[in-house]
């Protein structure tokens, strides 16, 4: 758990062709007197409004400042989370978060050294974690799905905008699980389900494979900050449910790059180099 740092012109053409042969089919037969003008072109559905571009590079993410509010209310028995970027929790401290007894005794045994071995320590964290953590990213944005790329861990999250649902129960799980978006006036909806068993803390707090991670994703006024709200829930590890806010800030002509880890680092801290 410790880190480590367009269409063709031609099809074009075809569906114009298409579209101006079934505007006249149904005016065959009719008097020049019983025309009525059309439009040229449809105007836009009401429904497409334009969405925020959240794409881009975001630097690394951090906790809200003192100016930067959360425009909607916590819900109930929920608690909100101060570690947001490179805060860390001290052990034992679980942010309020109410952890049932299995998991507690989990958490309060486990020790720094546990992950600092060559199986682990080059093995990712769960979007849970690594979502909320001082790490860059970038974003594609599309109409139907959008693709995140963290640079921590070279971890990708697809978001589907189609519609889609998630699958069934016993699908695969994966540390970025199965999400599907949606948009809420401005603001990004995206509902995740699937994430195998990782990090909620630093400090030794795991959750399980039944983890339901929620999030808001909106822009600052200026467009200049993605800000976002994290919420998640495990009926096999807590009582209550957990939030973060997130913040990053927009750089312009930055690009993510390889993490690369090498897991040999963990010798540097063995006990036999002390």
């Amino acid at each position: 758990m410790s880190i480590v740092p367009r269409r063709t012109r031609a099809w074009a053409g075809a569906a114009l062709a298409v579209a101006t042969l079934a505007s006249v089919v149904p005016l065959l037969g009719q008097s020049s007197a019983g025309l009525k003008p059309r439009p040229t072109t449809q105007p836009r559905p009401t429904t497409e409004a334009r969405r925020p571009d959240f794409s881009g590079y975001w630097a690394a993410g951090r906790a809200f400042r003192a100016s930067e509010k959360d425009p909607s209310p916590l819900p109930p028995n929920t608690v909100m989370l101060n570690d947001a970027g490179a805060i860390e929790l001290p052990s034992g401290n679980f942010g309020g978060l109410k952890v049932k007894p299995a998991a507690l005794a989990a958490a309060l045994k486990w020790k720094p050294a546990d992950d600092m071995t060559l199986s682990k320590a080059c093995q990712p964290q769960s979007i849970v974690y690594t979502m909320q953590g001082p790490f860059p990213f970038e974003i594609d944005q599309a109409t139907e799905l959008i693709v995140m790329r963290l640079e921590y861990y070279d971890i990708v999250r697809v978001i589907y905008l189609d519609g889609r649902s998630h699958p069934p129960p016993d699908a695969p799980h994966t540390k970025v699980g199965h999400s599907v978006g949606r948009w809420d006036g401005n603001t990004l909806i995206v509902d995740t389900t699937h994430i195998s068993a990782s990090t909620i803390l630093n400090n030794g707090l795991d959750h399980g494979d039944k983890v339901h991670l929620i999030e808001r994703f909106w822009l600052s006024a200026d467009g200049k900050t993605l800000m976002a709200r994290q919420e998640f829930e495990d009926p096999d590890v807590l009582e209550n449910r957990g939030a973060r806010l997130v913040a990053w800030d927009r750089q312009t002509g930055e690009h993510i790059y390889p993490y690369e880890c090498d897991p040999t680092f963990v010798l540097n801290y063995s006990p036999s180099k002390k």
